[in-house]
Formats: C-alpha cells, sequence, structure tokens
C-alpha cells in the first residue's frame, strides 16, 4: 500500500498571511500620521462684530416744571335740608338732581297739628292780655281810694302786683305764639341757597324730626368747584424751592386740572388755601384749590389730579429714566465716544419731566449716551452706535420685500 503525502499548493497572485498583516499596520500607521497633521492645525478664530446699541446726542433745552396732585373734588357749600320740627311729610315739590334757586319750596309737612298750637296759644295770649286789663283796671280804681285814706295801703300793692305778674303772662303768651308761628313756618322747606340738590332722603307721608333733625335732602353749589389734598411736607417745601428758582409764590402757581378720563379742565385754577400746620400723624399739609365750572360738569366727590405750573428752567439736559443705571444708590449714564467705545459717568439728578429725568452734573451737551442696550456696555468695550432713525431704517431695510400675488 502506497502511503501518499499531502501538500497544500499555494497560488503563486496570492500573497500570505503574514504580508497582508504588515501592509494593514502600515496603512493604520499613515491614517494615523494623517489625522496628527490635520490635528495640530489652529481654529480660525470669528470675531464677533460690536453689539448694537441706541444712542442719542446730549442737547440743552428749556424744560417745564411742573408737579402732579392727586386728590377729590367738593363743593364749597353742601347744604344739607333737615327737618326741623315733628311732622309727616306732605309734599315734595321738586325734581331731584336738578338746579334749584334759593326759596324754593322743597318739602311741606302736615300743617294741622302746628295750626292747633297756634290759635290754643292765640288763647292763652286772648287771656293774658285780658287779666293785664282787668290789673290796671284795679290799680286805677285803688289808687283814688288810697289817696282819700279809704283803703289800706296794702290793697293798692297788691293790685300793682297783679299788674306785673300779668305784664309777666302776656309776655309768655306772646313768645308761645312766636314759638307756635315758627314751628308752622318750619312746615314748609325752602332752599336756603341756590344749587344742584340731591336725591330725596324721605317718602311721602313719613313721620321726620322724631328726636333729631331728620336728613331730607342735600344742595350743592358747583361753581366753582374745590380740589382738596394732603402734600407731603417734602412736596411743599421742594415746590417752595423750586418756585424761588423760576421767580413765583407758591399761591400764584396756574393750576390744571385732569379729570377721571384724564381730560383737562379748561379753566386754570389757583390755591385758595394752605393749611397753618402739618398733620403729625400723616406728615402731610391739607391744600384746597378752585377751579370754575360754569358748565357744572364736575361733581363733588370726583377724584382727579391737578398739574402744577412750577415754572420753566432754562438751559437743563434731559435724558429718559431708561437710559439711568442705578448702583448702591448712585445714578449713572453710558456713553459712547468718538471711537464708539462705551464709558460709565456719575451723574447729578435734577427735577423728573414726565418720562424724562433732568441731569444737573456729569455730563454735558454734545455728548452721546446710550438709552437702549445697556445691559451690552462694557467700560471702554466697542459698540455699533445707531440713533432711533438709524434703527429704524434698518428694521426697515431688513424686511423681505413682498412677492406679488400671481
Amino acid at each position: 500500500m502506497n502511503h501518499h503525502s499531502t501538500i497544500t499548493r499555494r497560488d503563486k497572485n496570492t500573497p500570505s498571511t503574514s504580508c497582508q498583516t504588515k501592509r494593514a499596520k502600515t496603512l493604520v500607521s499613515l491614517f494615523g500620521i494623517s489625522l496628527m497633521m490635520i490635528g495640530c492645525k489652529k481654529p480660525v478664530v470669528v470675531t464677533p462684530p460690536p453689539p448694537i446699541v441706541e444712542v442719542m446726542e446730549l442737547k440743552l433745552s428749556d424744560v417745564p416744571l411742573n408737579t402732579t396732585l392727586i386728590g377729590q373734588l367738593d363743593s364749597p357749600q353742601n347744604v344739607e335740608i333737615r327737618a326741623r320740627v315733628e311732622g309727616f311729610v306732605d309734599q315734595m315739590p321738586f325734581t331731584e338732581g336738578v338746579e334749584i334757586k334759593q326759596g324754593d319750596l322743597l318739602f311741606s309737612l302736615d300743617k294741622k297739628p302746628f295750626l292747633e298750637r297756634l290759635a290754643a296759644a292765640n288763647g292763652m295770649l286772648a287771656e293774658a292780655e285780658a287779666s293785664l286789663r282787668k290789673y290796671e283796671a284795679d290799680v286805677a280804681r285803688l289808687e283814688p281810694l288810697y289817696e282819700k285814706s279809704a283803703i289800706p295801703k296794702q290793697d293798692l300793692d297788691n293790685a300793682k302786683a297783679g299788674v306785673e305778674v300779668g305784664q309777666a303772662g302776656l309776655e309768655s303768651a306772646k313768645a308761645r305764639v312766636e314759638t307756635a308761628q315758627l314751628d308752622l313756618s318750619y312746615c314748609e322747606i325752602k332752599a336756603p341757597i341756590s344749587g344742584l340738590i340731591g336725591a330725596k332722603m324721605v317718602a311721602l307721608g313719613e313721620l321726620v324730626g322724631k328726636g333729631e333733625p331728620t336728613l331730607l335732602a342735600t344742595i350743592s353749589t358747583l361753581d366753582p368747584i374745590w380740589f382738596y389734598c394732603n402734600v407731603s411736607e417734602v412736596e411743599y417745601l421742594k415746590a417752595v424751592e423750586r418756585g424761588k428758582t423760576v421767580g413765583r409764590e407758591v399761591a400764584d402757581l396756574p393750576l390744571t386740572l385732569l379729570v377721571g378720563d384724564g381730560t383737562e379742565h379748561p379753566d386754570k385754577g389757583r390755591f385758595v388755601f394752605i393749611d397753618r400746620a402739618v398733620n403729625a400723624k400723616t406728615g402731610t399739609l391739607r391744600v384746597r384749590a378752585e377751579f370754575p365750572n360754569r358748565e357744572k360738569k364736575l361733581r363733588p366727590g370726583m377724584f382727579a389730579r391737578v398739574r402744577v405750573d412750577i415754572g420753566t428752567r432754562k438751559d437743563c439736559l434731559e435724558v429718559p429714566e431708561r437710559a439711568l443705571v442705578e448702583i448702591q444708590g448712585k445714578a449713572f449714564l453710558w456713553s459712547v465716544d468718538a471711537e464708539n467705545k462705551c464709558h460709565m459717568h456719575p451723574v447729578k439728578l435734577g427735577e423728573k419731566n414726565g418720562t424724562n429725568q433732568i441731569i444737573l452734573e456729569g455730563v454735558k451737551a454734545g455728548e452721546r449716551i446710550i438709552v437702549e442696550g445697556i445691559q451690552k456696555a462694557r467700560d471702554g468695550a466697542p459698540v455699533t452706535a445707531m440713533t432711533a432713525a438709524q434703527l429704524a431704517a434698518a428694521k426697515a431695510a431688513s424686511k423681505p420685500e413682498a412677492k406679488p400675488a400671481h
């Protein structure tokens, strides 16, 4: 039996395993070197553009100085109509909420009990008069007898005393008549002043005046109208100082009334009363102003505001309040120089003018200050400064044009 050895043959074109391994290692090395070469390149740093801020140029201007007071309107005369005697309401011949004239009949009470009292008082007056006449006749009769010593002096003295008692009784009777007439007159309640009358506080047939004067209605005069408010002592002192700067007294400052809907009352007013002392509990001063009210549009009880025109401060620097930065109780402004770099300035504040603030020190006319984008400002850092008009134009230019409809 022939034993043959098995021999494995290789193709001449097939590389050996060791050759393949070497080739793979070579490729990996080359790939790694390529990566290292790429990683050694420095990244390109892109510098962002300076932030955009809105600026305004400071200019000198004349600023009107004013302050606003908040208070309530009231009538110079609020007259309460009350029942002065006890009785039942018989008539109310007036219309609520209309203008009435002085002397117009407003209420009438039942007069019958008062007529009876007047009649009784007149009867007592007649009795007193009759008694006095009798006493006087007794004196006239006894005096001749006493002169003739026909009667004792005691009888004449008693007769004369009777005359004095009769005279006193007569005066009392007259007083009772006058009281009854006065009570009767109170049954007709007339308007003590001209003005606007309010609502009726009682009804027909209602008993009024029992135990206390019952409120029947209220009349108010409307022209002029008064404005009341409480001013803090600090505000009052500031107003006095501001008035001095423009040469005006507080009492002479013109006033503009702003009603509840924000509209201005056409007629100017004036201060007519400033209380003598500050309220120790509230630290405020009571102030009253007067305004014409010819159209009777303003009514008592309305809340209103009064703008006090103090005067005009010349050559002021004025900035929007939003441009101010407050740090530890101090105010600052950001400015932009000619190289468009930011700088922070401490400033001294003056009065407010609406939403603007007057600057007394720290900046000067011609400087550009940042009013929007303050949070982007850094001391010495550059910015892109644009005015409000430039910003609006840039936004309009950046909007895509509308395509025409097909």
